[in-house]
C-alpha cells in the first residue's frame, strides 16, 4: 500500500495522463537488461536469439515500451548469469501491466476469496470481452499511445484468470442496466458483450445481478466500488475515481459499503431475472 490516511484509509499513487508513473519500472527494467546485454558483448539480435525471441521484442523491453513475461525474464536472467537481478524484478514488472492507481487492488483481486462488483459506468472488468475493453480504452481521454492501450488490453484480460482459480472464489456483480444498453463501440460488439456476461453468469461461483432503471429506490448512488474478503479474513473497499483511487480498510468505513451492496442486491432483479433481462436485450439486437 502506498500509505495510510485517517479513518483507516490507504490511498493509491496517482498516475499521469499518458502513463509515465506506470511505465517507470519498465524502463528501469529495460535499462538494467540492455547493461547486462552489453556487458556480455551481446547484440540485441544475439540475446534475442538466445532467448527464442526476435531483436524487436528484446529492443522494445530495452526501452521500456513493451511488458516481458515471465519466462523471458527468466531466460534472460539464466543467459546473461544474472543471479537473480532481473528475475527478482518478475512481480513488479508484471504488476505494471496495471494502472498505478489500479495496482493494490489488482493485487487483492488475485488473492480474494470474494469480491463483490457494483458497476455504474461500464461493464466490469472481469467480464469485458477484448473487443469491448480494447473500445473503451480507446476513447479514453487523453488518449493514450497505442502500446498503453494494448497494455491496459491484455492486463484486463489476464485478471479474469480468477473465474479458473482454485478453489473457486465467490463473486457477484451488481451491473446498472443502462451499462447494458449503452453501446459502446457499436451494436455488434455489444452483442458479444452481453454474450459473455451470460456465459459467465453460467459459472456456479459467479452471480450476475441488473439494477433496473425503473427502480424508485437506490442505495448507491455515489457511484461504483467494488468489495474484497482476503483468505485471512480482511475485508476491504476499493472505490475508483478518475487516476485515482481509495482502499479502505477501517472497519467501519468497510461496513458502509457492505450495508449499499446488501440493499442493492435487494433492490435489483433477481439473479433469474437479470439473466433473463439480458437474454431479452439480446433478442432485441
Amino acid at each position: 500500500m502506498a500509505g495510510c490516511g485517517a479513518g483507516g484509509e490507504v490511498r493509491g499513487p496517482v498516475t499521469t495522463t499518458h502513463g509515465e508513473s506506470e511505465t517507470g519500472i519498465l524502463r528501469c527494467f529495460g535499462q538494467m537488461l540492455r547493461l547486462l546485454r552489453t556487458s556480455r558483448g551481446l547484440t540485441r539480435a544475439e540475446l534475442g536469439a538466445r532467448l527464442s525471441y526476435g531483436e524487436d521484442m528484446v529492443a522494445s523491453v530495452e526501452l521500456g515500451r513493451r511488458i516481458p513475461k515471465p519466462e523471458f525474464i527468466e531466460r534472460a536472467d539464466a543467459v546473461l548469469e544474472a543471479g537473480g537481478l532481473l528475475a527478482v524484478m518478475k512481480e513488479e514488472v508484471a504488476r505494471a501491466r496495471y494502472p498505478a492507481f489500479f495496482r493494490d487492488a489488482a493485487k487483492l483481486e488475485e488473492e480474494a476469496v470474494e469480491l463483490h462488483v457494483y458497476a455504474s459506468k461500464a461493464v466490469p472488468g472481469l467480464l469485458q470481452t477484448e473487443e469491448y475493453a480494447r473500445a473503451v480504452c480507446e476513447m479514453w481521454l487523453p488518449l493514450m499511445d497505442a502500446e498503453i492501450v494494448n497494455q491496459r488490453v491484455s492486463s484486463r484480460l489476464a485478471r479474469q484468470a480468477i473465474f479458473d482459480r482454485q478453489p473457486l472464489p465467490t463473486i457477484s456483480f451488481v451491473i446498472e442496466e443502462h451499462v447494458l444498453r449503452r453501446p459502446l463501440g457499436g451494436w455488434s460488439l455489444m452483442r458479444g458483450q452481453l454474450e459473455e456476461i451470460l456465459l459467465r453468469a453460467q459459472h456456479r461461483n459467479v452471480v450476475v445481478q441488473v439494477m433496473p432503471v425503473g427502480c424508485v429506490e437506490h442505495a448507491a448512488l455515489d457511484g461504483p466500488f467494488t468489495l474484497y474478503e482476503t483468505q485471512k479474513g480482511q475485508r476491504l473497499a476499493y472505490v475508483e475515481a478518475r487516476n485515482d483511487s481509495r482502499l479502505f480498510t477501517e472497519r467501519r468505513s468497510v461496513r458502509e459499503y457492505e450495508e449499499q451492496y446488501g440493499i442493492l442486491r435487494a433492490q435489483a432483479l433477481t439473479p433469474r431475472e437479470s439473466l433473463g433481462l439480458l437474454e431479452t436485450m439480446l433478442g432485441e439486437l
